[in-house]
């Protein structure tokens, strides 16, 4: 039966992932992917492993994590226009992102939506207690600053927290437009729920990991399952009845120092039953 795949954070600046990746396969000609961001950095590279994918599944989604929004000093595309850069080709490959209609998965309880959404972050995965301020100058101190701090520009905007308070006007207002009897599945590079971060080896390092503002998104627009990366620790929760997939690749280097069993590559999201067409509108 035909099924939504989902899988992030390839960085496929690593040569032992590039083979991963050159290995991933559907299992029938219908499948789906959700490819939740952090392909890696170069925008040629991005988009040659997209066509690749879909080349191979009968859909491809993508939403940019923070890797793909890296710019080096005097590159022409920084912040928004990389991002929209990025979107253009997507659509020249026949790509879905977050600007695009949501395609619709069929299910035996009603239509689901798969939405891929561009959120960012804004500082606030951090203690009650603590502001921003605080927050980074003890990052700073245990050194545990995201590469973000030098290489993600938020332009036109004038700090990344007003870049993602953007994404997530833009978003709430597609989202809600949703019908009511629609579920969705919501394909963040970030997570969603703050929780997950609790896990991090270095806690300094939530505040690049979202926002408190999305973390009750899986009720509010009825999500089968969220869907997301970043955090290179895959893994499935449970919040509210909801599954929150985190389906990251990672560093090889991470993958050799686990020693519990871990699911890497291609994860299940969905299954379409059998009997049910494909659905073609899109919302």
């Amino acid at each position: 039966m035909p099924s939504l795949f989902a899988i992030s954070d390839l960085h496929l600046n690593h040569a032992a992932n590039r083979t991963i990746a050159e290995a991933l396969r559907p299992e029938t000609g219908d499948d789906w992917l959700a490819v939740a961001g952090d392909v890696g950095h170069d925008p040629d590279a991005i988009i040659g492993f997209l066509a690749a994918m879909r080349a191979r599944f009968a859909k491809v989604l993508w939403t940019p994590g923070n890797h793909e929004l890296w710019s080096r000093r005097g590159d022409p595309l920084r912040g928004a226009h990389r991002y929209a850069h990025l979107v253009d080709r997507c659509r020249t490959i026949d790509v879905l992102t977050p600007e695009d209609p949501y395609p619709v998965w069929p299910d035996s309880a009603g239509p689901i939506i798969i939405a891929p959404l561009f959120l960012l972050y804004d500082y606030t995965l951090r203690p009650d207690s603590e502001t921003k301020q605080d927050a980074m100058a003890r990052a700073i101190a245990a050194r545990v600053v995201c590469n973000d701090e030098s290489l993600l520009a938020p332009d036109p905007f004038p700090t990344r927290e007003a870049w993602c308070a953007d994404r997530l006007r833009l978003t709430r207002a597609r989202l809600a437009a949703v019908p009511a009897d629609i579920r969705t599945v919501l394909v963040s590079h970030w997570p969603l729920h703050p929780a997950p971060v609790a896990r991090l080896r270095y806690p300094e390092f939530s505040l690049w990991c979202g926002t408190r503002e999305t973390a009750d998104w899986h009720v509010r627009y009825r999500a089968a399952a969220t869907v997301y990366g970043h955090l290179h620790i895959p893994t499935t929760d449970e919040y509210d009845g909801v599954r929150h997939e985190e389906v990251s690749l990672g560093y090889p280097r991470e993958r050799a120092a686990r020693t519990r069993p871990v699911q890497y590559g291609l994860r299940r999201i969905l299954v379409r039953p059998a009997g049910l067409e494909p659905a073609t509108e899109r919302l």
